[in-house]
């Protein structure tokens, strides 16, 4: 046995400095594997099938001739399928129904899964799924999306869906100033690198998944509910992930893999296809938002309206939050914001990249550039007049508020006090050319999460926890903070995640992962080393210790906490062909204490990328006649690649959460909150034209060109 002490003569301080990831090696040269690699001996392969009528129920699936076919092992279908638990509150909420897999006959959207093909390989179970014949009763599908459908209704999701204070009318009569406008944006997917894929087995009466997903705890415990197993009975594993964005919590191909394992015995894998993934894992709702604001000769706020209203579907309730988006970054005396959803014959919408608040600052930030514009103020100026001293609805205290730090910092290294505030004046060639700026804000909060610490006899630090890297460097960011707060150098680290043995940890989204557990692995650590510091012999086993937030999160101050920023763009629009360029881009954010300044302004950069994807690109459009989307694939659905990116600069302001032991706040979600209003403001100032529909498409330039529009 050794005795070790962390003592104080080694460094710290390394939460703050540049580190590469720590599993950088691995994913460059191939040797990290992800769910869809991991071999298992006698490994089946699951194919799922999918409806081809949007509504309706099933009469018959015909399975007979596809079990005969060569190396099919089974054909799962609600006729033969094992039942499952479907009335419980998973992590997050009851469970959608399209993830209770062949439960009965309904089929509620185009894409509805009805049938599992089982083969001994892929090939074999996906020349068997197209085989197999499935009849039908189809019905008449209604999947019209439109923001005046009488039937919205408000839904409070994870914030009230109505929140009022004031008299809004008489507000808007008393108003120098009045913006009264309609904004929409469109159906978007994830479109991660990595499909969605998990494989299952039993081993000695215990059930193990390994999977690609945002929390191995959420996928746990929801599993066991679903199949009635007490949740030590179940191990989910997810090692790598390549790229989640929201959608990859509970869905239909782990439930699927778990049948198909339970029924043959033997180990199933199921991988979804990238058309599969367009129906079955979610999406960002389209969205129609009005927004009504109403400001006096100086352009101070006396009225502020946001009705948003999202599609979801008729199995399952999930609201894109778009008029929280107020709520944080601006107040008025009448302040009435809403949040409505239209059920349609379509696939059920899930979490995306800053759900709510990526379209709703579209919305918000678009409509306070044309009050700053009828006000005759810069938009900037607008928004120091109109910055609000506590939260608009809570009333609470802002924990650490540095938005307008962000605008100022943006604003002089962007060079915004040398353009000319009027439209359409500035050229070059044939391109007119135009700057424009928009806020952004993401809420900062935390979950509870557990962490082990363990020191080994050899001298080095294990540290085990539930969570999830899906792209973001959680895994570097962790072991950062685990070697400050043992005060030993980042190589006598090492960190494994992904592992629901390891014990409940907040899942990795809303921005809360890294915070939540970075936290725990404080806290473990830091106890670790206090026990280290006695002089504590280490026995071959190690030390371990085990920490638990539940507590200290219960206990925090209740504030406002959210990240901040402010997006800068300029652009240049070719009139002739409609074509819009982005040429450069600014994001300033406070954003709490920066742990790894490199794979932090990869995060708040590739956010703002997909700001201009958003803005430019994206769009997936349904098909009324099927139900289904147009192009559901990625030759159909267009993302901005390489020769779209420009000059994108991401950087940010000293922030520090004083109630958060680490004092992280989250980068996650922000970058993309403000960028496409910054895009659509700066093609106002460039051309003249208000574009308040996404994507600017190069039709829509040409349309208000040729009509003379001031606003599309």
């Amino acid at each position: 046995m050794t005795t070790a002490t962390t003592g104080r003569t080694t460094p710290k301080g390394v939460v703050g400095t540049a580190h590469t990831r720590v599993e950088g090696v691995e994913k460059v040269t191939g040797a990290a594997r992800y769910a869809g690699e991991i071999p298992f001996a006698d490994l089946a392969h699951g194919w799922l099938v999918l409806s081809t009528v949007a509504r309706g129920r099933i009469i018959s699936v015909e399975d007979g001739p596809v079990l005969a076919m060569p190396g099919v092992r089974a054909v799962l279908h609600h006729g033969n399928a094992p039942r499952l638990e479907t009335h419980f509150q998973g992590v997050i909420g009851p469970p959608d129904p399209t993830t209770t897999l062949f439960q009965n006959d309904r089929v509620a959207h185009l894409g509805w899964p009805v049938a599992l093909v089982v083969a001994e390989t892929s090939e074999q179970a996906r020349e068997a799924a197209e085989s197999l014949l499935v009849h039908y009763e189809e019905e008449p599908h209604d999947v019209d999306f439109r923001g005046d459908r009488p039937e919205a209704y408000p839904v409070d999701g994870f914030a009230p869906g109505v929140v009022e204070k004031g008299d809004l009318e008489a507000e808007l009569a008393a108003s120098a100033h009045v913006v009264d406008a309609q904004y929409t944006t469109p159906e978007e997917h994830h479109s991660m690198m990595e499909p969605h894929a998990a494989a299952a087995r039993w081993d000695g009466g215990r059930l193990e998944i390994v999977d690609s997903n945002q929390s191995t705890t959420w996928v746990q415990s929801d599993l066991a509910q679903m199949f009635s197993l007490e949740p030590s009975a179940v191990r989910v594993r997810s090692e790598h992930i390549g790229g989640g964005f929201g959608s990859k919590g509970v869905r239909v191909h782990q439930v699927a893999a778990v049948m198909a394992a339970t029924v043959l015995q033997r180990p199933v894998r199921v991988v979804l296809t990238r058309r599969q993934m367009f129906p079955l894992t979610g999406y960002r709702s389209p969205t129609s938002q009005r927004v009504r604001l109403g400001a006096d000769a100086d352009g101070r706020l006396r009225a502020l309206e946001h009705r948003s209203v999202s599609q979801t579907s008729t199995v399952h309730t999930f609201v894109e939050p778009s008029a929280g988006v107020p709520r944080v970054m601006v107040d008025a005396p009448a302040h009435h914001t809403a949040n409505l959803v239209v059920p349609l014959d379509v696939p059920t919408p899930t979490f995306m990249r800053a759900p709510g608040e990526a379209p709703g600052s579209f919305a918000l930030e678009s409509a306070l550039d044309e009050l700053a514009e009828k006000c005759g103020l810069d938009p900037i100026e607008l928004r120091v007049r109109n910055e609000p001293e506590r939260s608009p609805v809570s009333g609470q205290p802002f924990g650490a508020r540095n938005l307008l730090a962000c605008f100022h910092e943006g604003a002089r290294r962007f060079g915004w006090a040398d353009r000319d505030p009027r439209p359409g004046v500035r050229r070059q060639g044939r391109w007119l050319l135009g700057t424009g700026v928009a806020g952004a804000s993401f809420h900062a909060g935390a979950g509870p999460s557990t962490a082990l610490a363990t020191a080994e006899a050899d001298g080095s630090f294990t540290v085990r926890i539930s969570a999830a890297d899906i792209g973001t460097g959680a895994r570097t960011a962790l072991t950062l903070v685990a070697a400050d707060a043992l005060r030993v150098p980042v190589d006598r680290v090492r960190v494994h995640i992904g592992d629901s043995d390891f014990g409940p940890a907040m899942f990795a989204g809303g921005s809360m992962g890294t915070r939540s557990w970075a936290w725990a692995v404080d806290a473990a650590a830091e106890e670790l080393r206090e026990r280290l510091a006695l002089g504590a012999t280490i026995p071959p086993e190690g030390i371990t210790v085990r920490s638990d937030t539940t507590d200290a999160v219960r206990r925090l101050a209740q504030t406002e906490r959210h990240s901040y920023g402010a997006q800068f763009a300029e652009v240049a629009v070719d009139t002739a062909t409609g074509e819009v360029r982005v040429r450069r881009m600014l994001g300033i954010f406070a954003a709490g204490r920066i742990v790894n300044p490199l794979t932090a302004r990869n995060q708040l950069v590739g956010g703002m990328i997909w700001g201009i994807s958003m803005a430019l690109h994206e769009e997936a459009v349904r098909d009324r006649a099927s139900g289904g989307l147009y192009g559901g694939d990625l030759a159909g659905y267009h993302v901005a690649t390489h020769a779209d990116v420009p000059l994108v600069e991401a950087d940010w302001v000293e922030d520090h959460d004083p109630d958060d032991p680490v004092g992280i706040k989250g980068v996650g979600e922000v970058g993309v909150v403000g960028a496409a209003a910054a895009i659509a403001n700066a093609v106002r100032h460039a051309t003249g034209v208000r574009h308040r529909h996404l994507p600017i498409r190069p039709d829509r330039v040409l349309m208000a060109r040729e009509t003379g529009a001031t606003h599309a």
